[in-house]
């Protein structure tokens, strides 16, 4: 009998890509002086006549204010990120990034004028919600999310309101929301297939 050759594979090329290029500019950053971060990849209140602002929207997702920043969100997109596409789909995941990025970013730039907005906790507290639906079935609520969203959603609006730091916890709440929403949509539709 042979031996099967071991191999590394690209196994989640929207996670994997994702983290790559969050990782990319996260070096940039940091090499700037977090000057590229705050002019492509963080949102906040600019002009709308300015075209980077439509731009930021998208890509305050990629910047992170500092490796500990790039750290905490790299971990859990590639814990959760290899799963969710194997079940949803690249395309899918994609699409979850991409509503995620728009969500946080236009909830930032209406209500938060004053706070500049960068990282991908959005996207992972998406995913996070996301993952949660995993197990979902029609006429069914997942205890797990229920959990998850008590869990997870409870201390963002617990903190959001009593803890005074420098984390977007507005990111965190958005994120989750859009991850339910689309959790839910993309198990219903699967369940109907």
């Amino acid at each position: 009998m042979k031996k099967k050759k071991m191999s590394i594979t690209f196994n989640a090329p929207v996670t994997l890509s994702f983290v790559m290029i969050c990782f990319i500019v996260t070096i940039i950053g940091v090499v700037t002086g977090g000057r590229s971060t705050w002019l492509l990849f963080m949102t906040y209140h600019s002009s709308l006549s300015n075209p980077l602002t439509f731009l930021r929207l998208f890509t305050h997702v990629f910047g992170h204010s500092g490796w500990s920043h790039f750290i905490g969100n790299a971990s859990y997109l590639l814990l959760l990120g290899p799963m969710l596409e194997e079940k949803y789909g690249s395309k899918e995941l994609l699409e979850v990034i991409g509503i995620t990025a728009l969500a946080t970013g236009l909830v930032n730039y209406i209500f938060f004028w004053n706070v500049g907005l960068c990282g991908a906790s959005g996207v992972v507290f998406a995913f996070i919600l996301l993952a949660s639906f995993t197990g979902f079935k029609e006429g069914e609520i997942p205890l797990t999310f229920i959990l998850v969203i008590v869990i997870f959603l409870g201390q963002q609006v617990y903190e959001g309101l009593a803890v005074q730091d420098n984390i977007s916890n507005m990111a965190h709440i958005v994120g989750g929301i859009v991850g339910t929403i689309l959790g839910y949509n993309l198990n219903k539709m699967s369940i109907t297939k």
